[in-house]
């Protein structure tokens, strides 16, 4: 049999067959392109999910003679703090109310003398602090509400409830 058409192209069934095997081609296409584009927007939405800070990258920050590090949300933040707390000689936590509720985000200053000797802002209820020896006032103020305390080094156990 001619497949043929009288015009001398191919018959209208076998052009609807090729047609449609084209069209089936450039669906895969779209499909596995679709596919891909899924898979790498999956893997940017991953990769750019704020993470929480694991407790060994608790940022030991400097300032001046002054370093110090905050955290103590977290029970394994609360541990890795513990196991830091013998390279420093201050330590102090921030709570509030009489159930003694954790605070963060509590603007600290580090006087000695009448001289500010660091400030920070405590990323965490509980804040180790190396510092040279001597008296120091830790000032704190949290939602305008300012607190102090005086220690020395050595002091582990400090602490300004609100």
């Amino acid at each position: 049999m001619n497949h043929q058409h009288l015009s001398g192209g191919p018959a209208p069934a076998a052009q609807r067959r090729a047609s449609a095997v084209v069209a089936r081609s450039r669906l895969r296409q779209r499909l596995a392109l679709a596919i891909m584009l899924a898979a790498a927007g999956m893997a940017v939405a991953v990769s750019s999910r704020p993470a929480r800070a694991a407790p060994e990258e608790m940022v030991i920050r400097t300032m001046g003679p002054v370093s110090y590090v905050c955290g103590g949300v977290a029970e394994d933040e609360r541990q890795a703090l513990a196991a830091k707390e013998k390279d420093f000689n201050i330590g102090i936590v921030f709570t509030q109310g009489t159930a003694g509720e954790y605070l963060s985000d509590v603007a600290v200053k580090l006087v000695r003398d009448e001289q500010e000797v660091a400030s920070f802002r405590a990323a965490g209820p509980r804040c180790l602090i190396r510092a040279p020896e001597g008296s120091y006032n830790i000032e704190a103020s949290y939602k305008g509400q300012a607190k102090s305390v005086k220690v020395s080094t050595g002091t582990r156990n400090a602490q300004l409830r609100w």
